[in-house]
């Protein structure tokens, strides 16, 4: 039997946002280049299809391949940023994204 959301027009994928500190845009610097290294190694092998920031650098919104909320989270939990406080929150959503 084909799973019908392998076949469907759209791809179930995780919306998640990650909500940078009030310091956000000077505490990142340090750690930036490490951060963009590894979201470009994840969009290189599939498990991040987008991934940037608003401009006001208010949160860093993605679209991420995973089996469960849980995997997505922790995918953003072990970046560089959260784990030196550069973002304070990270949530994901159910998202279904139109296939290429």
């Amino acid at each position: 039997m084909t799973d019908p959301a392998a076949s469907g027009p759209t791809e179930p994928v995780w919306h998640v946002e990650a909500t940078y500190a009030p310091d956000g845009a000077e505490a990142r610097v340090p750690f930036r280049a490490e951060h963009i290294a590894r979201m470009r190694a994840l969009k290189a092998s599939g498990v991040v299809t987008e991934v940037g920031a608003f401009l006001d650098v208010s949160a860093t919104v993605a679209i991420v391949r995973a089996g469960s909320e849980a995997e997505a989270l922790a995918i953003f939990r072990d970046d560089v940023y959260m784990r030196n406080g550069v973002w304070v929150e990270v949530r994901a959503r159910p998202f279904g994204r139109v296939r290429d």
